[in-house]
């Protein structure tokens, strides 16, 4: 087990690599890059008009001061040298500085976290916590009215996107055309420092209902019904009629020896639905409400071309997607002995 783990540790650092070399190298062929960017606000401020001499001479000027972006920016060095400066300094775990804001990425990271960490986990929670129970619901009265009825509206709740849905809920609750019981814009109100800590806590919750309901509904479907699937075929094994036949109770069948074996395929969307709710988030959905999170902040490092942010971002989030993968494969072992890696499983 202790050499899997420590095999799987050193596969990281090619995958690390590959994510980040690919993503420089697309990266270099991209079109409006900082430097252009910043000469169009420029000549954009400057007007025009002038003449030819004074074309000629704002031409010089401009030569003059993409030298000077490229220097600020690091372009005026090759790109392996580039590209191996990136790598030292995120051995480091030095992210670089945003060219848009002009302030250290992780900085930006910590600023946005908040919102991320209060959309992500609660969202990532409260698939599972709702999810899993009702699958096991679903798979021990499956093909009654009560399956058939969660399914249909599970199945809408997937359909629906998850921005269609908040704008709905917007018009219905958030003063839109009806009623006005939810806060629209951020996750706090203007007096929450006044508040006292039960206050702060209601309100806290209060904001996060809609962008949180939006986020969770989809997300429903996928869980259920892999739940549902997993204990039906587990239900539907030789173990579990012996079992049955010794006389055990239903409920120690499902949750004794069922539970564990269903678990195993669940656990493996662990990581992709960990990391995917927790850091990706939703671009629509922060706009809609207005949140300022990880997910609005790795769209808007694209379109302004910040390369620190998109690279730092990147390697940030693809070692914790690998290690939250990594764990999750540990946690076979936990669930069903049987699982062995590497040299035990011969």
């Amino acid at each position: 087990m202790l050499s899997y783990i420590l095999k799987r540790i050193l596969l990281m650092v090619p995958t690390l690599l590959g994510a980040l070399t690919i993503t420089f190298i697309v990266i270099q062929f991209v079109p409006g890059g900082p430097v252009e960017q910043a000469m169009a606000e420029a000549r954009a401020a400057k007007g025009g008009g002038g003449g030819d001499s004074a074309y000629r001479a704002s031409r010089d000027v401009d030569k003059k001061q993409i030298e000077a972006l490229k220097k600020l920016y690091g372009f005026d060095k090759p790109a392996h040298v580039r590209y191996w400066e990136m790598l030292v300094s995120f051995a480091h775990f030095d992210l670089g500085r945003s060219f848009s804001q002009n302030k250290d990425v992780w900085q930006l990271i910590k600023d946005k976290l908040p919102v991320s960490i209060s959309l992500g986990l609660s969202s990532f929670l409260l698939s599972y916590l709702v999810s899993i129970p009702l699958g096991i619901a679903k798979a021990v009265r499956e093909g009654t009215r009560f399956d058939t009825l969660t399914s249909l509206l599970v199945l809408i709740g997937y359909a629906i996107p998850g921005f269609v849905l908040g704008v709905l809920l917007i018009v219905l609750f958030a003063g839109g055309s009806f009623l006005d019981w939810f806060p629209l814009r951020g996750l706090r109100s203007d007096n929450w420092a006044e508040l006292a800590w039960p206050a702060r806590i209601t309100d806290y919750l209060w904001h996060l209902a809609l962008p949180l309901t939006c986020m969770v509904i989809s997300s429903f479907a996928v869980t259920t019904m892999l739940t549902k699937n997993t204990f039906v075929e587990e239900l539907r094994k030789q173990y579990v009629l012996v079992a049955r036949a010794k006389g055990l109770a239903p409920r120690a069948v499902l949750y004794k020896h069922v539970f564990r074996n269903a678990l195993i395929p669940i656990v493996t969307g662990f990581p992709a639905a960990f990391v995917g709710a927790f850091f990706a988030g939703s671009v629509l959905i922060e706009t809609l409400f207005s949140l300022d999170g990880l997910g609005l902040l790795g769209y808007e490092s694209v379109i302004r071309r910040d390369y620190p942010v998109v690279l730092g971002s990147l390697y940030l989030f693809t070692l914790i997607g690998l290690v939250v993968k990594l764990v999750a494969d540990t946690l076979y072992v936990l669930i069903d002995p049987r699982v062995q890696f590497g040299s035990a499983a011969k």
